[in-house]
């Protein structure tokens, strides 16, 4: 019942002074927000400014997004095979919008594992509380 605490939780407050910028979302074909939503709560809890793009979303929205607001990190919650199977094409993405390298990844989620992390250049977390510190471990890698 702890994840269903969690997510009755009332919305953090927005940071004043945000340790950073991190676009939050679940790539498509991916409709798991509970997940996202529990993550996404606990950066903001730690003192980062988030910005959902929401669920079953493009690659292309993530890369948009992140220039939009000169995002530090893009946090991936991956819960299902089909969008663990689009995991390259966001690293195509990074790469052709010249973000690769310049913008810290991190992810986790059902499906996802260490060896998918690593292949995109992305940091991996297997629980909500990990997330503050790859956050800050990414935000470094830049």
């Amino acid at each position: 019942m702890s994840w269903l605490k969690s997510m009755m939780e009332k919305e953090p407050p927005e940071p004043e002074h945000p340790i950073g910028i991190i676009i939050t979302g679940t790539i498509e074909p991916d409709t798991h927000d509970t997940p996202k939503e529990v993550v996404r709560k606990t950066l903001k809890r730690a003192g980062f400014k988030t910005v959902d793009v929401g669920k079953s979303v493009s690659v292309q929205v993530f890369v948009d997004k992140a220039k939009e607001v000169n995002a530090d990190v893009i946090c991936l919650s991956i819960n299902t095979l089909a969008a663990k199977l689009n995991l390259p094409k966001l690293d195509a993405a990074l790469q052709a919008a010249g973000l690769k390298g310049k913008i810290g990844l991190i992810m986790g989620g059902a499906v996802a594992k260490k060896e998918d992390a690593d292949a995109i250049g992305a940091l991996y977390g297997k629980t909500k509380e990990e997330a503050p510190d790859l956050a800050k471990k990414a935000m470094g890698k830049k």
